[in-house]
């Protein structure tokens, strides 16, 4: 059994809010998540999706425009439920809660960084339109 010390525990505490992404359904839009996501991807090699409640379909989504585009692999879906104070009737409810632990897909990088011919051929083929 291994015993972490105090400064292990809050390097990955810390690392843990660098690489998190807490999702709410009214505040942004869905691909304002997703390009968020993408930019979490580029600077670690994991990121972790989490909502609470309403917002947790919105979490689901998000995980599967990533994956099914080839950013992501699914890597560990946790479920719990929160206790939260009912500011309304002023007591304590339960909240739904999910987190998906989301790593770099194989096509990542080829993905965010496409080749100058594979730009050039989509221009062509008239996929991408020219802005100057």
């Amino acid at each position: 059994m291994t015993m972490e010390t105090d400064a292990e525990k809050h390097i990955n505490s810390e690392n843990l809010k660098k690489n998190r992404i807490q999702v709410s359904n009214t505040k942004k839009p869905l691909f304002f998540y997703v390009n968020l996501a993408k930019r979490y991807l580029q600077q670690n090699t994991e990121i972790v999706l989490s909502a609470l409640g309403m917002a947790i379909t919105t979490v689901v989504t998000i995980a599967e425009i990533l994956k099914n585009s080839g950013f992501a692999t699914e890597k560990k879906i946790l479920t719990s439920t929160v206790g939260m104070k009912d500011e309304a009737k002023g007591r304590l409810v339960q909240k739904a809660r999910i987190e998906i632990v989301l790593e770099k897909g194989e096509k990542f990088e080829t993905l965010m960084n496409p080749s100058p011919a594979v730009v050039q051929e989509a221009t062509e083929n008239g996929k991408v339109e020219n802005k100057q």
